[in-house]
């Protein structure tokens, strides 16, 4: 028998045979996820994380994305995938379609976010959204001491080619959510060393929120 060969991807998780275990942030989506539920990832890239769903959770599983590369890999992993641009809505869905829907990573990259969070409120009746939190303190610290765009292991682009371009904190988030009467009915902060819950808009490299319309 061959021995397992064991190394670390740019991450700093560990990789056995050459595949990488499921992201955290991944796996902390998922842990909201109901078996056998109806689910609608919006901006779904590679299809990881709507894989992790049908593979953990037995998910009825459908995707959105519009890069023709992400749209390959979804259909390489036997998901079904729609082709389309969320920054114009989700008129092919009827209300309260889904069980969930999730936008995971994505919200921060899309011109029209206002406008997403709400049709992922009308089409799904539980929304998952997770962002990487822009106050996090070592991107606070390395604006501050460099003066230049931050770069991180979770931000690891130059300001002229990366795809966030709104920005937003766990404050924001909390703030827009009591604007728009969006519930907020759980948060999970993930930090550099697992969950945090003491100042999570300092601590927290990525946000994590189970949202509901009341």
């Amino acid at each position: 028998m061959r021995a397992s060969r064991e190394f670390s991807d740019p991450t700093g998780r560990a990789v056995a045979n050459g595949v990488a275990p499921p992201r955290i942030d991944l796996s902390m989506v998922a842990s909201l996820v109901s078996p056998g539920a109806r689910v609608l990832d919006l901006g779904c890239g590679d299809g990881m994380l709507l894989k992790l769903l049908v593979d953990q959770k037995g998910v009825f599983a459908r995707g959105v994305e519009i890069s023709d590369e992400g749209v390959r890999q979804c259909v390489s992993r036997g998901l079904a995938v729609d082709h389309a641009d969320l920054d114009e809505g989700l008129d092919d869905y009827p209300d309260g379609s889904f069980d969930y829907v999730i936008l995971s990573q994505t919200l921060q990259t899309v011109r029209k976010p206002d406008l997403v969070l709400k049709e992922m409120l009308r089409v799904g009746r539980t929304g998952i959204v997770s962002f990487p939190n822009f106050a996090y303190w070592r991107v606070r610290g390395a604006l501050l001491l460099n003066g230049r765009m931050p770069k991180t292991d979770y931000l690891p682009y130059e300001w002229y080619d990366t795809p966030n371009i709104h920005l937003l904190t766990v404050r924001d988030f909390h703030a827009h959510c009591a604007e728009e009467g969006i519930q907020i009915r759980r948060a999970l902060y993930l930090g550099a060393s697992g969950l945090v819950s003491f100042l999570p808009n300092l601590r927290a490299k990525t946000a994590i929120f189970e949202v509901n319309r009341p």
